[in-house]
């Protein structure tokens, strides 16, 4: 036990790094030790309450504040994406022609890691931050502080290596430079937002940096992708926000494509990259700029002193721009229950978005923007509220097209009579799933009807296969007629599919059509029923999974200050204990040795819990749709 100051009536204390680290840099004092903050306050108190950063105290600029959001990813994404952002670093300090890179850019970048949760992060990630020398286990750490709960628990080191993917240790010798870190590890999950709060409100005021960029743990940017996202707000300072390539990891090989689900989803980025960003691009507003990789000018984002955002009454227009070149590769779902969950966040999210931007398009036409570029913005909204229209629609506009087209096989031209049989039994099955779609979405969490959505989803592939087959016939047969029918046959099947392709070989990227064409086409009806009625069905869902997230820990302890405002804690004094530590989270990794968990009692309550309401659940969901498809409308 030690007794130490508060530091403006806050815990402030300085760890020594472990003995035994290998230090490039040995000697200089940001590297030999790391600082721990327990912060006791709001994000939006965090100057306020008296907190400080190292870099205010060494007087650094920040130019660049790169933010690293994370939950409970394992030590492999941690290290893909950690190690990936460490190499971009690297390269701007070979940048030596650069008004603003060069030998010491290092200096001039922030590396904010920000878990959502002291219980939910993965122990191995801890394991990783202690070998680099940010985090420290031990006893400093506490629940409250004078009688106030401990929000966020907050590191900064400067560590002068890296560890790769493989974890490998990688030193200066294989390009590494030193980084400045700031490990804010919250102490309650309260999810994405509150995470970027933390960046932005707490952090982000004390730095005032130029430029920020959001990464997801488990995108990992390819070597020059920030120096890229970067460099648009360097060249034109009109810009607010930009954002770049998402691209599908397809693992070693591109062997992750064997799975349809990841196919699909590679399919979908690389169509939305070379179609969509672009064009968004070119109107100046992009509709979506992805939390996984985006960047954003901090001092755009501001309101200004009437407390009015960057959008009302500015001096100067802010455009939103597409960097193709910056390409940053992020894992994506390989199984149906996490693909429909992100889907529920995003679809939803970009609904509610588009809804507020269209209903706010007269701030827009207020704003300091040009004339022509508001006349952009207003083509660009139009276009918005008839995607908009579309997607409300898409359920019902994809049944009325199968049963349109796979009637017509019931021509007399095509000699086909038994056929109108065969539609009858799909056009009901197909009307038996929607309905059935609705049932599983309303009670039923995705991972407990797995099985179901399953089998939904391949009924789905079937029938889409039938349906190309049928429009396959349809355009045969109008190219036989001639005349009106065949034009439009042949123009839709042209406009739909063409695209596709023509814009993949003109951005020299056609390789998505060859491997992942086919399994976007089965499984598109998944994207429209499935997808679009569990989103709708759950739109109550605005909690984020953090109901019973209230209460207070107490596992840490408490310290109160004596009448010189001092508390006792404990500290690492030999050097013995703070080796057996790095010992300790050194084999962790190497041996891949099991997580424990210091809450497995409350943990398997709650799984019990959930278990038991996903059982009544998929009981009255079975009993639901027997009933369903006897009442269901026969076409």
């Amino acid at each position: 036990m030690k007794r130490v100051p508060l530091t403006n009536g806050n815990l402030v204390l300085d760890l020594p790094v472990p003995p035994k680290m290998v230090l490039p840099r040995s000697g200089h004092p940001e590297v030999m030790k790391a600082r721990y903050t327990a912060v006791t306050c709001d994000p939006d108190e965090f100057e306020k309450s008296g907190h400080f950063l190292r870099q205010n105290q060494m007087n650094r600029r920040t130019e660049l504040f790169i933010c690293i959001t994370m939950y409970n990813e394992d030590e492999i994404l941690f290290c893909r994406t950690l190690y990936g952002v460490m190499r971009n670093i690297a390269h701007l300090c070979t940048r030596k022609n650069s008004h603003t890179w060069g030998v010491e850019a290092w200096k001039k970048v922030v590396v904010c890691i920000v878990a959502d949760g002291r219980r939910k992060v993965h122990p191995r990630v801890l394991d990783c931050l202690t070998l680099l020398g940010v985090y420290q286990p031990g006893g400093h750490m506490r629940n409250v502080i004078n009688h106030k709960p401990v929000t966020a628990h907050v590191f900064e080191y400067t560590t002068s290596f890296a560890i790769d993917p493989n974890l490998h240790f990688k030193y200066p010798d294989k390009g590494i430079v030193p980084t400045q870190i700031i490990f804010c590890m919250k102490e309650r999950n309260q999810k994405k937002i509150n995470s970027h709060r933390w960046f932005f409100n707490a952090f982000g005021t004390l730095l005032q940096p130029n430029v920020c960029v959001l990464i997801d743990v488990g995108t990992r940017p390819e070597h020059k992708s920030i120096y890229y996202l970067w460099k648009v707000f360097d060249l034109n300072s009109n810009v607010g926000g930009a954002c770049g390539e998402i691209a599908a990891y397809k693992g070693k090989n591109w062997s992750a494509l064997f799975n349809p689900l990841v196919a699909a989803q590679n399919f979908e980025y690389k169509v939305s990259n070379i179609l969509d960003k672009p064009t968004e691009s070119l109107f100046g507003y992009i509709s979506v700029l992805p939390g996984a990789f985006s960047a954003y000018r901090y001092h755009a984002l501001q309101n200004d002193k009437t407390g009015q955002g960057p959008l009302h009454h500015t001096s100067r227009e802010r455009v939103l721009r597409y960097v193709k070149s910056a390409v940053g590769e992020t894992d994506v779902p390989d199984g149906l229950p996490e693909f429909i969950n992100q889907r529920r966040r995003w679809l939803n999210g970009s609904f509610f978005a588009a809804t507020y931007a269209i209903a706010h398009v007269g701030q827009m036409l207020t704003s300091g923007h040009s004339v022509s570029r508001k006349a952009m913005l207003s083509i660009q909204a139009f276009y918005n509220i008839v995607n908009l229209v579309a997607s409300w629609f898409a359920i019902g506009n994809f049944y009325l097209f199968f049963v349109i087209l796979s009637s017509s096989l019931e021509a007399p031209a095509f000699h086909m009579r038994p056929i109108r049989y065969l539609n009858s039994v799909v056009q009901y099955l197909l009307a038996s799933i929607v309905i059935a779609c609705f049932f599983f979405s309303m009670g039923n969490k995705p991972r407990s009807a797995k099985w179901k959505y399953k089998t939904v989803a391949i009924i789905l592939a079937i029938l889409m296969f039938y349906l190309i087959f049928a429009a396959v016939e349809c355009a045969i047969q109008a190219a036989r007629q001639g005349g009106t029918a065949y034009q439009i046959m042949w123009f839709s099947i042209l406009v739909t599919y063409g695209v596709y392709t023509v814009a993949s070989f003109l951005a020299f990227d056609p390789w998505h059509m060859f491997t992942s064409f086919i399994p976007y086409l089965l499984l598109s009806p998944t994207y429209i029923n499935i997808l679009n009625i569990y989103a709708f069905a759950n739109l109550d869902d605005i909690s984020w999974g953090t109901k019973g997230e209230d209460t207070v820990e107490m596992d840490l302890g408490a310290v109160i200050q004596d009448s010189q405002s001092r508390v006792d804690v404990e500290m690492i004094t030999e050097e013995a204990d703070a080796n057996a530590l790095y010992d300790e989270a050194t084999n962790n990794l190497k041996y891949r040795t099991p997580v424990k968990r210091s809450d497995t009692g409350r943990v398997q309550a709650a799984e019990k819990e959930q278990a038991a309401k996903d059982y009544y659940a998929s009981v009255r969901t079975n009993a639901r749709i027997p009933y369903s498809i006897m009442r269901a409308p026969l076409t």
